[in-house]
């Protein structure tokens, strides 16, 4: 009977022992990639509006994104921009920008323009560390043409950078491309 309680003891403890974990082997707790269906860039210079949509409320299934252009932008005119990001597969729709802001030292907006554009795109706000957030810009044609605008979220990119995403490297979030023209 000794014998059995000593056993009993010996398995009790190895329990005991093998549930304590070190604090070092905490995990860390993993940051929720965020769903973005839906890219607005709304654009305003002198009394004109130009808005960018692109709407993919399937994800990666099989549907192609719904991509408009209201319109386009005229040569010379200073564009003030906001982006929005939205996870359009709640309801209601719930707005990413929010979070993209209040993590603004791990997220920044990218804007490309393709050969046949002829821009000059600006930051409009920053993270608290005075690097470039984006989720505010600037856009001014200078010289006709046409080609895409693409728009991209990179997520825990290095900052500072120098403005490409090579340098830039992180996590693509989300990239959307519209065929804009320029004109005269």
């Amino acid at each position: 009977m000794k014998n059995l309680k000593f056993i009993y003891s010996i398995i009790v403890l190895s329990f005991v022992f093998t549930s304590c974990s070190n604090d070092d082997d905490v995990p860390v707790p993993v940051n929720e990639e965020e769903i973005i269906t839906t890219v607005i860039a709304t654009l305003v210079a002198e009394g004109s509006t130009v808005t960018l949509t692109s709407r993919d409320l399937d994800g990666d299934g099989p549907d192609e994104a719904d991509v408009t252009v209201s319109g386009d932008f005229q040569v010379g005119l200073t564009y003030v921009g906001s982006v929005q990001f939205l996870n359009e597969t709640e309801n209601p729709a719930e707005d990413i920008t929010e979070e993209v802001e209040e993590e603004a030292e791990e997220h920044q907006v990218f804007f490309l323009l393709s050969a046949g554009l002829d821009g000059t795109i600006n930051y409009g706000n920053n993270d608290g560390d005075g690097n470039p957030l984006g989720t505010q810009f600037s856009l001014l044609p200078n010289a006709a043409g046409n080609g895409n605008f693409a728009i991209i979220l990179r997520h825990e990119p290095k900052k500072p950078n120098d403005g490409t995403l090579d340098d830039a490297g992180g996590e693509t979030d989300v990239i959307v491309t519209f065929q804009v023209t320029f004109e005269e």
